[in-house]
């Protein structure tokens, strides 16, 4: 690793005094030629422990981010981050989420979580195993939110920053995985009642899947699991988009074999 320990937790107190202060910093790769991506790894590590040991919040699952070609251009990061959720994050279906004294900078992405009934460590986790593992999957939005200024970020930068993420909402319906194309599945987004974008889960790595096991494989590396109980948010599969107080999205999930399924949230002060 390129940076100190000392640096590394600076920086990770760095992020979550942002967090907290609802302000951004400039990019770590501007100040850092040397930083590499497992200095960020830790850096996120050091962005998490006061919010589990201070602030009191607990896991409740993982995250993939920039994963479809559609985010990676948008974002000009071409590789997939990590981060971590915490039920603090967490809001219900249908719920009002408040931008005042909650996010920064947000845009809303449309996913397809899995929720785990069994463990998943790598390395060597494959797709069958990840579908095994799997409880169930639902819609989902996961709303990302940036602590680096303006959205300037590299590889790096998200990485520390938690993969950029803000909060997450999960659809009521439980399907079952089993017997289903998911990489055939729909998505349609609405922004205030109006369409957005559409994608299909292929735009994750070609299935969701397949993301799901480069997460665990990649995570096992770090000696972190993927635990019975998790949410794991597979990556966007369509555009990101800007939110703002008074904004409602809405999503339908579609496919053979499955009911179609919703999720949706709005945005106030």
């Amino acid at each position: 690793m390129a940076l100190s320990e000392q640096q590394r937790e600076a920086l990770g107190l760095e992020l979550y005094q942002a967090l907290r202060g609802e302000y951004t910093i400039e990019p770590f790769t501007d100040r850092f030629d040397n930083i590499e991506i497992e200095d960020a790894y830790y850096i996120s590590q050091a962005m998490l422990q006061p919010r589990l040991e201070d602030d009191g919040e607990t896991i409740t699952g993982k995250k993939i981010g920039v994963t479809s070609a559609a985010v990676q251009n948008m974002l000009g990061v071409f590789q997939p981050d990590f981060g971590f959720l915490t039920d603090a994050m967490a809001y219900d279906d249908g719920a009002t989420i408040p931008v005042k004294g909650n996010l920064i900078q947000p845009r809303a992405e449309g996913e397809i979580a899995f929720v785990l009934k069994q463990d998943l460590q790598g390395p060597g986790v494959t797709e069958e195993q990840v579908l095994a593992a799997t409880d169930y999957i639902t819609p989902c939005f996961e709303i990302v939110d940036s602590r680096i200024h303006n959205w300037q970020i590299k590889i790096q930068d998200t990485v520390a920053d938690n993969a950029s993420c803000g909060v997450y909402v999960l659809g009521k319906d439980k399907i079952d995985p089993t017997g289903v194309a998911l990489d055939k599945l729909k998505v349609v987004v609405t922004k205030n009642g109006e369409f957005l974008s559409e994608g299909e889960g292929s735009a994750v790595q070609g299935n969701p899947l397949t993301a799901v096991a480069w997460l665990a494989n990649t995570l096992g590396e770090f000696g972190i699991v993927l635990k019975a109980g998790e949410a794991i948010l597979s990556g966007s599969l369509v555009p990101l988009e800007s939110a703002a107080s008074g904004d409602t999205f809405e999503m339908t999930m579609t496919g053979d074999g499955i009911e179609p399924s919703t999720v949706s949230c709005q945005f106030g002060d």
